[in-house]
């Protein structure tokens, strides 16, 4: 993480298995960067901290804002036995859902704005909708209050934090730079574990208000040392076409195959987290040990955002991202289908961490990889918000199977592991686009 390398104006790598180079930057014209895309930090200490600052900043960041989102299976059992006892599992996931919508539509505009006018104005607002979200959540009673509350505006809060840090993170690095993000992906793990466990505990201790209450004194806490320490590696052209995406971007096969299987694969992705703890529950296992399922497999995400990330730096991103969508579309036809016991879902749930952990965090430096450093927010921003509709809909899709199903998970199950494993075609044909030798590092 020390190393902030230089990028030369073509970078080439050398094959792991062949004598032969393969490009891996932003190639062939329309995306070659114009300028050398990191300055060199080698004699220049400050810069070195600010790199190791801004991921520091990033993981807590990441740590109370979409490590609360993918903790969010602990709100739905809560709900279904509480506040909205009286909703079904179907309306209860659009709370999610349109907590994931949200955050993913709005990746394009605040990309834009991120390479408009920089960080600092969308931590601090993002910051202040993500701790409103959780104050007004603590007071709400009917439906639509959490709707609008818990869906709406925490997702616009998480949105605005998770995009300009992860952009950030990116301009610190080259060849560590999926390291970086992974480390920076491993608080959205963490956060998944540790509010899993606390939110369940002070639950059942203090109340629901109280619980969220405390929540967002935390992330509050939290993002200002986010805001104070996040920060770009390098300045940047700043794009003055506001909203008006470039058409090269849309041009770019590349990137529309990536966005393609990326669709496919967030289509099933955030099924398991939202509705393991309901499936170990349908078991006849203790609430105790269902939300402790869960927790494992945001622990595995933890491992699965790191690991894999470093690995990706040394044999290739788009090499690491394809597997992990095919291997979590598997996870789930194979361990979920079949496992009918307690210890067969543990197993699952953190096998299945570990590779939708590895996905979540190779994705982002892979758009990274074949883009300029001055539209990097933009493309990371597009790249989400198309994705978000799939998003929006696998969360209720699957309620509405398993409502269907009298309480049966397996069509919810396929539809899941069937999409990841279609989003990982397209992945693999984007990789194919950049260099077509098997053995080539990408």
């Amino acid at each position: 993480m020390a190393d902030i390398e230089k990028q030369p104006t073509l970078p080439m790598r050398k094959s792991s298995c062949e004598g032969t180079t393969c490009e891996t930057s932003p190639r062939s014209s329309t995306l070659q960067a114009e300028t050398p895309m990191i300055p060199s930090a080698d004699d220049n200490v400050s810069s070195r901290r600010r790199a190791r600052l801004a991921v520091f900043g990033g993981f807590l960041a990441l740590f109370c804002s979409f490590g609360q989102l993918t903790a969010f299976g602990t709100f739905q059992t809560w709900y279904s036995g509480h506040q909205l006892a009286s909703k079904s599992l179907f309306s209860i996931s659009w709370i999610g859902s349109l907590q994931l919508w949200i955050f993913f539509f709005m990746g394009g505009p605040i990309g834009c704005c991120f390479d408009a006018y920089g960080p600092t104005r969308l931590l601090c607002s993002g910051s202040a909708f993500l701790v409103a979200s959780l104050v007004l959540t603590s007071i709400s009673s009917q439906y639509v209050h959490f709707l609008l509350a818990q869906g709406v505006l925490f997702g616009l809060g998480v949105a605005m934090l998770f995009y300009p840090t992860m952009a950030c993170v990116a301009t610190h690095f080259n060849e560590y730079r999926a390291t970086a993000i992974g480390i920076v992906s491993a608080g959205s793990g963490c956060g998944g574990v540790v509010y899993s466990i606390m939110l369940r505990y002070l639950f059942n201790k203090v109340g629901f208000g109280w619980t969220v209450r405390i929540s967002a004194l935390n992330t509050a806490v939290l993002c200002v040392v986010a805001i104070l320490t996040v920060r770009l590696g390098r300045p940047t052209n700043k794009r003055t076409t506001g909203l008006v995406l470039e058409a090269r971007v849309i041009k770019d096969g590349r990137f529309l195959l990536l966005a393609a299987g990326s669709f496919f694969v967030c289509l099933g992705i955030f099924t398991p987290y939202f509705f393991i703890a309901d499936y170990t529950q349908s078991l006849h296992v203790s609430s105790e040990a269902a939300f402790g399922v869960l927790s494992i497999m945001n622990a595995g995400g933890v491992f699965g955002r790191i690991a894999p990330a470093w690995l990706s730096d040394k044999l290739g991103r788009f090499n690491l991202l394809c597997p992990s969508a095919f291997l979590s579309g598997l996870a789930c036809l194979v361990v979920w289908e079949m496992g009918r016991d307690p210890v067969s879902i543990t197993v699952f749930a953190a096998v299945y961490g570990l590779f939708s952990g590895a996905f979540i965090s190779v994705v982002t430096p892979c758009v990274a990889q074949i883009s300029e450093v001055r539209e990097m927010g933009t493309r990371i921003g597009v790249l989400y918000t198309l994705i978000s509709v799939p998003s929006l809909l696998g969360g209720p899709i699957a309620g509405a199977l398993v409502q269907r199903q009298h309480g049966g998970y397996s069509a919810s199950i396929a539809l899941a592991g069937s999409s990841m494993i279609l989003g990982s075609v397209f992945l693999c044909m984007s990789r194919w686009m950049i260099d077509r030798r098997c053995l080539c590092r990408v």
